[in-house]
């Protein structure tokens, strides 16, 4: 069966991931421009974008352990979910900036003194040099050390669930099944983890 599903996958070129993945600005502008984003268009927009976000990263730390343990090869598709996740990110952060804060020295101080917005920042500063060598000439350029380059994604993706967790109020158990979720990928690349599976 994941055979037959392997043979599948390498029939769907790469460019429909991009294509469909870019479906969904689209969408969320389709319902802010009619008034399909609630109350607060600019608040369910960032949100919605940053949970996007959140939920491609996973699915990039996803593809090894799906690999590795149920055979299900998405490898090709790996730097193009990267990639989306990081234009999610970079359109939460735009929404941010330029729609909700709007004033530059309030963005500085919101950095500087919310911790919710300055792990966020810290976590796309991470991402930024990923996203800028996602390309065939800087993996041939950088050799080894792109692999090791894009293991920035780690932390990466734990601050982006720690933002999320920061940034609710109250008591809410989606942004800690993220944040369970990803500790729990994260603990099936251990080396020790690795090696018992070999």
């Amino acid at each position: 069966m994941i055979d037959k599903v392997n043979r599948m996958l390498r029939r769907v070129p790469v460019w429909s991931v991009y294509l469909v993945g870019l479906l969904a600005p689209v969408w969320f502008l389709y319902l802010g421009m009619t008034g399909g984003l609630g109350v607060e268009p600019i608040k369910t927009l960032e949100h919605e974008l940053g949970e996007l976000a959140l939920k491609m990263l996973v699915v990039g730390l996803a593809i090894t352990p799906l690999r590795r343990y149920l055979g299900l090869n998405l490898i090709k598709f790996r730097r193009a979910i990267g990639v989306l996740a990081f234009v999610y990110v970079l359109l939460h952060l735009l929404v941010w900036l330029v729609l909700d804060v709007q004033v530059p020295s309030q963005i500085w101080a919101d950095i500087v003194k919310r911790p919710y917005v300055t792990v966020g920042m810290a976590g796309f500063l991470l991402l930024l040099p990923l996203a800028i060598t996602s390309n065939n000439w800087s993996v041939r350029k950088l050799g080894p050390a792109w692999r090791r380059l894009h293991k920035l994604v780690y932390p990466a993706i734990l601050l982006g669930a720690v933002h999320y967790l920061m940034l609710v109020k109250g008591f809410q158990i989606e942004p800690l099944i993220y944040l369970a979720v990803i500790l729990g990928l994260l603990a099936l690349r251990l080396p020790g983890r690795r090696r018992a599976t070999a």
